[in-house]
């Protein structure tokens, strides 16, 4: 079902869908006096793959970091397979933008593959062997093995993010989110990003990325969530990449391959 929102603010029920591996409801998010996101409702398809677009400052990486809880909600549900976000976490992967990471800290990209697995291990607990070959086979799987005791900071920065990646495999999640995953990589690594998400989908795996190139959006995703500043439109790529959609956020401005949808539409 496509939803197309007017700016203008409504009171709405909460998702019905409450097995969905991601329902939000009312979700308002502020950076002091700011609101950045207003009464988000969005309910994640099982098994998919969603774009989350929208023009700079339409609180996309806000959303992400909302709904896992690392930036405060004003108001606002979060539900993951219909429990509370913050009781779920072991079911989310989280692919964080790559300039918010520490790229000095010394750990090999093993190392840092291994960090998803904390989960079963249990902190404070020792990293066995299968463990390690667990970690290296999810590297092998974004093409890193032969990367593996390098030291993180000394890889280039599609190198990086396979790494990320990897370790995001790693955690088995069922859902994931992931905060601009193809930002400043090679073609090399967008291919391979694209596969890892196609193979995740197959397992029956969700994956909500945060996405910039608007062309490249309906060849890699399925579902799309259009913000700007709140929801603008939600639901089937084919239905909700349109001209009007993509008019209501971008407006005067419009980047060159929405300017040509809304010239199409």
């Amino acid at each position: 079902m496509v939803t197309l929102l007017k700016f203008r603010p409504r009171s709405r029920p909460l998702p019905a869908d409450s097995d969905s591996p991601l329902a939000v409801h009312g979700l308002t998010v502020a950076y002091g006096q700011q609101t950045v996101l207003r009464e988000v409702d969005f309910v994640a398809p099982a098994a998919s793959l969603v774009a989350v677009v929208g023009p700079n400052g339409a609180g996309k990486s806000t959303f992400i970091k909302a709904v896992l809880g690392l930036q405060p909600r004003l108001a606002g549900a979060v539900s993951c397979y219909g429990r509370a976000v913050e009781r779920q976490r072991h079911l989310i992967g989280y692919v964080p933008q790559r300039s918010s990471v520490d790229w000095d800290f010394p750990a090999s990209a093993l190392d840092v593959v291994t960090m998803g697995l904390y989960g079963r291990i249990g902190w404070c607990r020792p990293v066995r062997a299968r463990h390690r070959e667990q970690a290296l086979d999810c590297l092998e799987q974004v093409g890193m093995a032969d990367f593996a005791r390098r030291q993180i900071g000394q890889l280039s920065g599609g190198q990086q993010q396979r790494v990320f990646l990897a370790r995001a495999l790693a955690q088995d999640a069922m859902l994931y989110l992931m905060d601009e995953p193809f930002a400043g990589v090679d073609a090399a690594t967008e291919r391979a990003i694209v596969d890892v998400l196609r193979t995740l989908k197959g397992r029956g795996r969700t994956v909500l990325c945060v996405h910039h190139d608007l062309q490249t959006a309906p060849d890699y995703f399925e579902h799309l969530l259009l913000l700007a500043g709140r929801v603008v439109a939600a639901g089937p790529i084919n239905e909700t990449f349109t001209a009007a959609a993509l008019e209501a956020a971008y407006g005067v401005g419009l980047p060159p391959v929405a300017a040509a949808v809304a010239r199409a539409g």
